[in-house]
């Protein structure tokens, strides 16, 4: 447990922010042109302050929270809960808004938050005070759908060439075996792998079953969002590791999953398990049993970004994670200098807290919304 000096948010910001992303993103259940996050700003009574990122989409397609009802659940009902609260720490901090069901999404930003105000009144790292192991990590790249193969071949080669250490292919029904034949033969030493996003149903289990071909990492999240136990089914007749992501809430989840074999590696994302610390929990779940891990991501700006580096440091992490540098996402990033990635390596930040530096004017310019909620005025 780690223990700090009592601690009181007097102030909470939320700002809506919207960046065009480089190049639009489409998986088999989204086309994204555009990201919108909410950032999370507290503050105590002497101005001291820690950042989070809230970084949900603006649709239901990946889960069932979107940028609207995630600003719903931190202005009406987290905020709320924590303004003007002492607290000493992060469960602590986690238990003023615990009556809150689900909105993991919305939780891990305004936990995100907290960890970056303790971390910078501390003088402390995030990943100081989680226990990461590594100062430097090797990163993968995420790709899209493309509107035909030498476009996809395109992307992957000018990424390779990057010396990014991991390329992830996303996949749909009528998008798989021919892309990932043609990625495959052109770069036949690469680390490969596949992301369906809930695409395929047991139905597929034969065509899935050709995947087994290409050597790849593993399979992510091929069945539905909600399920456990037709993956179990689904893992017995694959070689390829099955990789679960949309599946694990928090680490009851995880367990649950590995007991029953459903897959053999873990996706962690600091939003989907409702924060860093259960990202922890998770990761240390998975260290005990020898499963390994890596760090997935939701597109986060440069603030959320700095959050799964941190986390990723920890020993567990042994794949290269979705974390890659903010050229490939953004034309300018909120944080300045941006996430820098060189021969396919990232730095895990060492300054306090999420150790960035936020831009106000680049926040500003890309703003939605903006809502304060002040304790002083309850």
């Amino acid at each position: 447990m780690i223990v700090f000096e009592p601690m009181k948010i007097e102030r909470i910001e939320l700002h809506r922010v919207q960046l065009p992303l480089v190049r639009p993103f489409r998986t088999s259940s989204a086309y994204r042109t555009h990201i919108e996050h909410i950032l999370v700003r507290l503050m105590d009574a002497d101005g001291a302050e820690g950042w989070g990122e809230i970084a949900t989409a603006v649709d239901p397609f990946y889960n069932s929270e979107t940028t609207e009802t995630a600003w719903h659940m931190a202005h009406d009902f987290l905020g709320p809960m924590v303004v003007g609260q002492v607290w000493e720490t992060i469960g602590e901090f986690r238990n003023l808004y615990g009556r809150v069901k689900g909105n993991r999404f919305a939780k891990s930003g305004m936990e995100m938050a907290a960890w970056d105000f303790i971390g910078r009144k501390r003088g402390q790292s995030l990943s100081k005070m989680l226990g990461g192991t590594r100062t430097e990590l090797e990163v993968g790249v995420s790709l899209g759908i493309e509107a035909d193969l030498g476009a996809l071949l395109f992307e992957v080669e000018k990424y390779v060439a990057e010396g990014y250490r991991r390329v992830k292919l996303k996949i749909a029904p009528g998008w798989d075996l021919v892309p990932v034949t043609a990625v495959r033969s052109k770069f036949p030493d690469l680390p490969l792998q596949v992301d369906a996003n809930s695409a395929y149903s047991l139905a597929d289990v034969d065509h899935l079953q050709r995947l087994d071909e290409f050597q790849l990492l593993l399979i992510e999240q091929p069945l539905a969002d909600d399920d456990i136990v037709d993956h179990a089914w689904l893992q017995q007749r694959l070689r390829t590791p099955i990789c679960l992501d949309e599946s694990l809430h928090h680490v009851g989840d995880v367990r649950k999953a590995l007991e029953m074999q459903s897959c053999r590696v873990v996706n962690i994302k600091v939003s989907r398990v409702g924060g860093i610390l259960e990202s922890k929990a998770v990761h240390d779940y998975c260290l005990g049993r020898q499963i390994p891990v890596w760090c997935g991501g939701m597109h986060e700006f440069g603030l959320g970004r700095a959050a799964n580096l941190a986390i990723a440091s920890l020993e567990g992490f042994v794949l290269p994670g979705d974390t890659s540098g903010s050229d490939k996402y953004w034309k300018q990033d909120l944080i300045d200098p941006p996430v820098r990635v060189s021969h396919g390596l990232a730095q895990v930040p060492v300054g306090p807290g999420l150790g960035v530096n936020l831009r106000m004017d680049r926040i500003e310019a890309g703003r939605r919304g903006f809502a304060v909620i002040d304790g002083r005025q309850k």
